[in-house]
């Protein structure tokens, strides 16, 4: 299944319980599609979410609405059914707004293109935490509810541990010589996966922030953009050369490509289970058109 958006595409998200999926553009505008099995998408929105590009969205409030940011410094949240706006936060950052992540189903987090973090209260409307987590862009993040700790990864080639209880940044690593680009959480929260930009994955254990326990050098010589945690063992990459990898973690191999999109570099990763059985892996890369990748449940992986 493809969809043409007709526009290079920034991210992508999931409706937590329908069969919909949307998506923001270079030039600021979100789409809303549903798809399914044996139907061909439909696009259900086409809304003009910003001035500038569109660069992350995030279903929020249980899949009531979508929350977009942009480089225009503004985070808005948009109704699911009509298209309506239903807020705006203007200059919500001091510069472009470059990611977002649920952390619950009313707080969402915001990273810039200088390395400031703010974590929102969506009923509110109201910043919660504010944390100058990183000095360049905030690439990634990731939150882990147990310890209510933000992890984020950011072009000045660190990962950051943001305590969302205490309000500060709460450990940060050296600086490594390339960019830190995509985290994740693997081994029941034992280990932190990074993805370079050399294509090295950056392995650190958790609470031991300081410099990285192990390297997988093997992966892919170009920059790891990715990364999408299949289960406690597994990831999938995706690179900047276009290929789709299942990687294996501790032992560190590669398990699999999976497909390869040698034109264009695979810029997002996104998931769903689908009618329980099936996974879909969806994905977002530097081109016109938004595809996924199925694979069949009786897979070896």
């Amino acid at each position: 299944m493809e969809i043409n958006l007709g526009r290079l595409a920034f991210d992508l998200d999931f409706h937590p319980s329908s069969e919909l999926v949307s998506a923001g553009l270079i030039n600021g505008d979100l789409h809303l599609y549903r798809y399914g099995a044996n139907a061909l998408p439909q696009r259900l929105l086409e809304v003009r979410a910003h001035t500038e590009s569109c660069r992350a969205v995030r279903f929020i409030d249980g899949g009531r609405a979508i929350a977009t940011c942009s480089p225009d410094r503004s985070i808005l949240a948009t109704d699911v059914e009509t298209g309506s706006p239903i807020a705006r936060l203007e200059d919500a950052h001091g510069d472009a707004i470059n990611r977002l992540i649920n952390i619950s189903e009313t707080t969402i987090a915001s990273g810039d293109d200088e390395g400031c973090i703010k974590v929102w209260d969506t009923r509110q409307r109201s910043c919660c935490n504010s944390f100058d987590a990183h000095h360049d862009y905030v690439s990634d993040m990731t939150f882990v509810s147990d310890a209510f700790k933000l992890l984020s990864t950011s072009g000045d080639g660190t990962l950051s541990v943001c305590s969302l209880r205490r309000n500060k940044v709460q450990a940060q690593s050296e600086f490594s010589e390339e960019e830190l680009l995509s985290v994740v959480i693997m081994k029941n929260g034992r280990k932190v996966i990074c993805g370079s930009q050399a294509g090295t994955l950056l392995l650190y254990s958790w609470g031991c922030f300081k410099d990285c326990s192990d390297r997988f050098i093997d992966l892919s010589p170009n920059s790891i953009d990715a990364l999408l945690k299949l289960d406690e063992d597994r990831i999938i990459t995706g690179s900047e050369n276009g290929l789709i990898s299942l990687v294996g973690i501790l032992p560190n191999r590669i398990i699999q490509p999976i497909a390869e999109h040698s034109e264009y570099p695979v810029e997002r990763l996104g998931n769903i289970y689908f009618f329980s059985l099936e996974r879909l892996i969806w994905v977002i890369y530097a081109t016109v058109s938004l595809a996924n990748t199925e694979v069949s449940p009786n897979s070896s992986w």
